[in-house]
């Protein structure tokens, strides 16, 4: 900084932030970054950046990229990868020999010199640095190809730089243990004690973008990976003589990121005839152009460009897959004019029936049934429940987050268990066990499968999603959330249902209706367990309330980890021939909004009301 004097901020916290930040940072842009912040007097703005870190959590580390200690940069990516490196050190003894596996997706800054692939060659640095053994795949890659390298090649751990769907101005740092599960508590937070302790750069080698093409201890997995995975996804291919005659048209867009190349792949691996890519999306673009937020889940909004193609092409179904291919939207066209974007839900419904149909098919004996599970998160729909249930296969819920499901299919597979199917609502799936994290690679080409096999029955996704309907029961679910800016009015929504009906009771009824369990996460509570003790893993820092009614609706509360709302998830899981959709979807939305008004009184408390 030179002359300390002449640019103090007059806040000694804040000049010392910004005096590590300019002797450790070694990227001009993001350098200039902060002295520009510092000549202009942006102590606000500075302080921001400089004077917290970002917290390690579900999906590791998520933040917009720029100069900082709070945002994704060179600086914070060589910090985190050395509070890895000696976190993992500590785990495994014979770490120097497993290693670890890095990828990236597509993204990147130009203002801040900030590529996801920069990022990734300077996570391989850190290691390389301390003479640890580099998996680093030499072009981006689908998310789940991390996970899958992590365990086929034995290594400690794999770091993935990827933020998904979110925009644009965001990157991220996503951390799976040698299980191949994302990381989840203690680790989460014994890395981010880790990080503290030794902040400032080891060395200069850790800058050394260039050690992964000189350092014979980075090997790149992309080819054995890439052709293991086409291999072994193989598994989830049952008819494969309908596929390649098959005369079904299908769109992919991949969103600007990953996916076009990887999908074409397992199309050619199913003998299908390869997907027509729209066109504008289907090379990595990381300002994503072409779309208002890189979300697939948005549904109809953000497929304007594949739903044109789509008409061109007279094709019927469209799959979309984020930027880093971890995740899947479908639309149909149904009766010759309009669309139908599944929700995360109704896909679920039909891969689901799709997965268990061909095991069936396979393992003609009751007694296999009894080592098949499928999971899902408690905000999801009940569907796959019902279906065990029904057919007499094994069904868990997990907390929210594809960390809890992964974990939960390793210890199950250490039993000796098989999951064969894996959702989450907001468009995450897995087929089969070959990785435990979603998947829209294998997800989109099982879909294509499963509507070839349909057509040549004469049958759309949409109709055998009624037919599932009509043989287990309609299911039919809403999101919705308020939205609160303000943390203690949340904590004192929380507590009044808490205490609702005098000290330390819960609420009764709700829109006139009994409620008849309720289990609280929160504090460990559930009112259907003999101890009524919930099995779920208590989880303090959050709030989730799930309340199930006498008519079969199931409505979850919860607070969002990451944005200032408090969302709610209800579904209404009625009887197998019971009444109308129509009238379902009626008395679900009624009682919705009953649960906001009653629980959440958004009038009384400024509460922004959405619905999803």
């Amino acid at each position: 900084m030179g002359d300390h004097g002449a640019t103090s901020t007059g806040d000694p916290q804040l000049d010392e932030a910004v005096r590590r930040w300019l002797s450790w940072d070694k990227n001009r842009w993001t350098r200039a970054q902060v002295e520009s912040l510092v000549a202009a007097g942006r102590l606000n703005d500075l302080r921001t950046r400089l004077c917290s870190r970002m917290s390690f959590g579900t999906a590791g580390l998520r933040a917009p990229m720029g100069a900082g200690f709070n945002r994704i940069n060179d600086l914070t990516v060589i910090q985190s990868t050395q509070g890895l490196h000696s976190y993992l050190c500590r785990c495994f003894a014979d770490f120097s020999s497993r290693g670890v596996v890095v990828g990236f997706d597509t993204r990147g800054q130009e203002d801040s010199g900030c590529s996801s692939q920069r990022l990734a060659k300077l996570t391989a640095a850190v290691m390389l640095s301390r003479d640890v053994p580099v998996h680093l795949f030499s072009t981006f890659v689908p998310t789940p190809f991390v996970p899958y390298a992590v365990k086929k090649l034995g290594a400690a751990a794999g770091v993935m730089i990827t933020a998904s769907h979110n925009p644009k101005e965001d990157n991220g740092y996503k951390v799976y243990w040698c299980n191949g599960a994302q990381i989840s508590s203690p680790h989460d937070q014994e890395i981010l004690q880790s990080i503290e302790e030794q902040l400032e750069p080891w060395s200069a080698s850790c800058w050394e973008e260039e050690l992964v093409e000189s350092c014979s201890l980075r090997t790149d997995p992309l080819t054995q990976i890439n052709s293991c995975y086409m291999d072994e996804i193989t598994s989830l291919c049952f008819h494969r003589g309908l596929n390649s005659s098959c005369p079904l048209k299908f769109v992919h867009s991949s969103f600007h990121g990953v996916g076009h190349v990887f999908v074409q792949q397992a199309f050619y691996a199913f003998g299908f005839a390869p997907p027509i890519p729209v066109p504008e999306q289907k090379d990595p673009d990381p300002n994503f152009s072409s779309v208002r937020c890189p979300n697939p889940e948005e549904g109809e909004s953000v497929l304007e460009l594949s739903l044109l193609l789509a008409e061109r092409e007279n094709a019927r179904i469209i799959l979309a897959t984020d930027p880093d291919a971890d995740r899947l939207a479908v639309a149909e066209k149904s009766d010759g004019c309009s669309w139908k974007v599944f929700t995360g839900n109704e896909l679920a419904a039909l891969l689901g029936w799709w997965m268990f149909f061909n095991w069936k098919e396979a393992h003609p004996d009751p007694a296999d049934t009894q080592k098949v599970y499928m999971l899902a998160t408690t905000v999801s729909s009940k569907i796959l429940q019902t279906f065990a249930r029904i057919e007499g296969f094994h069904f868990e819920e997990t907390l929210p987050g594809f960390k809890w499901i992964g974990n939960r299919i390793h210890e199950l597979s250490k039993m000796g268990n098989n999951v064969i199917f894996a959702f989450e609502e907001s468009i995450g799936f897995l087929c089969g066990g070959l990785v435990p994290e979603k998947d829209g690679v294998s997800s989109a080409v099982v879909v294509a499968e499963m509507a070839a096999y349909l057509h040549n029955k004469k049958l759309s996704l949409n109709q055998q999603l009624l037919n599932i309907y009509q043989t287990y029961g309609h299911h039919v679910s809403q999101t919705s959330y308020v939205v609160c800016e303000d943390p203690p009015t949340i904590q004192t929504i929380f507590c009044r249902i808490r205490n609702f009906d005098g000290e330390a009771s819960y609420p009764k009824t709700c829109g006139g209706v009994r409620i008849v369990h309720v289990r609280d996460v929160t504090t460990g509570y559930d009112s259907s367990r003999p101890d009524l003790r919930s099995v779920l893993p208590v989880t303090r820092s959050s709030h989730m309330i799930t309340f199930t009614l006498q008519n079969g609706v199931v409505a979850t509360l919860r607070t969002s980890g990451t944005e200032p709302k408090i969302k709610c998830y209800t579904e209404y899981c009625a009887a197998p021939g019971t009444s109308e959709a129509s009238c379902l979807e009626a008395e679900l939305r009624r009682i919705t909004a009953a649960l906001l008004d009653e629980f959440l009184e958004p009038e009384r408390n400024n509460l922004i009301r959405r619905y999803v």
